[in-house]
C-alpha cells in the first residue's frame, strides 16, 4: 500500500506506508513498555525505592502527599504474605521517617521485633507483661471529648472480652459510671468497675431507674472489664501511669511479646496502649506514624475495630498517619461475612486508608484483595507475580509498582529471618 507525502518543495510523492498489526496488552504492561504512559513518580518525601514503571526513585511521606492533594487522608494499609518483605518496609519507612523529622509509635509489638529499631535511634521501649513494673492508664485522655473517648475504649474492651456487642442498657450504665467519675480528673479502670458495681443513685433516678436496676444493667460489663484488674491483663492498665511519655522521643515501642500467643489479650492490650498513646500525645503537633504490626490479630473483635475507626477519623486532627499491617485480605473473613455490620466496619477501616501497599498475594487471595481494595484487572493479575520486596502502591487516581531498596545499615535492624538462617544448613 502506498500514500502521498508532501516534500520540502511542496510537491507530493508516493511512498510505502508501514502497517503493523495491532498490539493488545494490559495498562500495566504498556506502562512498562512505554514509560510516558506511567504516572509521574513521587519524588517528594522519604525515599522508598525504585518505581519499576518509570525507573526513577520513589518517595513517600503521607503528610507531604496529603498537603499536595495526592492523598485524601494519611492512613496506610500494608498487606502481603509472610516472607515478602512487608515488615522490612514498615521498619525501613519508620527509620527513614525519623531521619526526616517524623516520630514513630508502635502501640503493640507482639513479637518483640521493634525494640532493636528503637534502641538504634535512641527511642523508648516500654515492656508490658507479667512481672513488669510498667503501668499505663488507657483512660489518661485529654480534650473536651474525653468522656466519649473513654466510653468508646471501655465499650470496645468489654465487647471483646464478652464476645458480643453491648446492649443499650449496658452503654447507659457505662456512661453513667463515667459521668459519676467525671469530676475526678484522671480515673482508672478499677474506679470505673467500682462505679458500675455501686451506681450513683441520683443519676439512676434521673434516667427513671432504680439503683439496683442500674447495677443489674452493668453486671456483665463488670465481668468484661474485670480482666484488666484481676485476670491475665491485671497490673498493666488498672493503675495510674508509671512512665511519662517523652514527646521528643523519636520512637516509642510498647513491647507486648511477654503476653504470648493469646490473640484476645494482645488485641485488648494493643487497644488500651493505643488509647494511652493518644492521650499522651494529644497536645503534640509533631507528625507521627502509629504502626499496628500484626494487625490481623486485632480485627477479630468488632468493638475494637470501632475503637480503631474512631482513631482513624482523628488522624488528621492529631497529625497522625496510621499504618495497618496485614497478611491476607481474607483475614477480614474472621470478622464477619460480607454484608454483615462487623464486616462493614472492617471494610470501612480499609476505605479510610488512602494508600494501599500490596505485596505478593497467593492466587486464592486475589478475589478477596480485589473486592476489598477495588483493584483493576491488571493490578489483580500482577499480585501473584510480585517478587520479594516489590509492592503495588495504590493511591487515589494512580498506581505504582515499587521495588523497596534496603540499605546495608538497615539490614541488621529489620532482619526477621535471622533465626531461620541460624538453624539452616551451613
Amino acid at each position: 500500500m502506498s500514500a502521498r507525502f508532501r516534500t520540502r518543495t511542496g510537491h507530493y510523492s508516493a511512498g510505502p506506508v508501514l502497517r503493523l498489526p495491532a498490539h493488545r496488552a494490559s495498562s500495566a504492561v504498556l506502562a512498562g513498555a512505554y514509560p510516558f504512559l506511567a504516572p509521574p513518580t513521587l519524588v517528594q518525601g522519604v525515599p522508598v525505592g525504585v518505581d519499576l514503571f518509570s525507573g526513577g526513585a520513589f518517595c513517600f511521606d503521607p503528610w507531604t502527599q496529603y498537603a499536595d492533594g495526592t492523598l485524601t487522608n494519611p492512613n496506610v494499609l500494608l498487606a502481603g504474605v509472610i516472607g515478602q518483605g512487608k515488615s522490612a518496609l514498615a521498619k525501613s519507612l519508620a527509620l527513614r521517617s525519623i531521619a526526616a523529622g517524623r516520630a514513630v509509635y508502635v502501640p503493640g509489638d507482639p513479637k518483640g521485633e521493634w525494640a532493636v529499631v528503637a534502641d538504634a535511634v535512641g527511642g523508648t521501649v516500654l515492656r508490658l507483661g507479667p512481672g513488669s513494673p510498667t503501668r499505663l492508664n488507657p483512660l489518661d485522655v485529654v480534650g473536651e471529648d474525653r468522656q466519649t473517648l473513654r466510653s468508646q475504649l471501655l465499650a470496645g474492651v468489654a465487647s471483646a472480652t464478652l464476645r458480643r456487642d453491648l446492649t443499650a442498657a449496658e452503654h447507659s450504665a457505662l456512661d453513667a459510671a463515667l459521668a459519676h467519675l467525671s469530676g475526678r480528673g484522671q480515673i482508672t479502670v478499677r474506679e470505673v468497675i467500682e462505679a458500675l458495681v455501686t451506681p450513683d443513685t441520683c443519676l439512676a433516678r434521673a434516667d427513671g431507674l432504680r439503683v439496683q436496676d442500674r447495677a443489674a444493667d452493668g453486671r456483665d460489663l463488670v465481668h468484661g472489664l474485670r480482666r484488666l484488674v484481676s485476670g491475665d491483663l491485671a497490673g498493666l492498665f488498672d493503675a495510674p501511669t508509671t512512665d511519662a511519655l517523652n514527646p521528643m522521643a523519636p520512637i516509642v515501642v510498647l513491647d507486648l511479646s511477654a503476653l504470648g500467643s493469646d490473640d484476645d489479650a494482645l488485641a485488648i492490650a494493643s487497644t488500651c496502649a493505643a488509647a494511652w498513646v493518644e492521650g499522651a500525645l494529644a497536645s503534640s503537633t509533631n507528625p507521627r506514624w502509629v504502626i499496628y504490626d500484626e494487625a490481623w490479630r486485632l480485627l477479630r473483635h468488632p468493638g475494637l475495630i470501632r475503637r480503631m475507626q474512631a482513631q482513624w477519623k482523628l488522624s488528621r486532627a492529631y497529625g497522625i498517619a496510621n499504618l495497618l499491617v496485614l497478611h491476607r485480605l481474607s483475614d477480614l473473613d474472621a470478622v464477619g461475612h460480607r454484608g454483615s455490620e462487623t464486616r462493614a466496619l472492617a471494610d470501612g477501616l480499609l476505605a479510610d486508608c488512602s494508600t494501599r501497599v500490596i505485596y505478593r498475594q497467593e492466587a486464592d487471595q486475589l478475589s478477596a484483595a480485589t473486592a476489598s481494595l477495588g483493584l483493576s484487572e491488571p493490578e489483580r493479575d500482577l499480585l501473584p507475580l510480585l517478587s520479594r520486596g516489590t509492592g503495588l502502591w495504590k493511591l487515589p487516581r494512580r498506581s505504582h509498582v515499587v521495588q523497596h531498596v534496603l540499605l546495608p545499615i538497615e539490614e541488621p535492624l529489620i532482619d526477621t529471618d535471622a533465626a531461620m538462617r541460624a538453624g539452616g544448613w551451613s
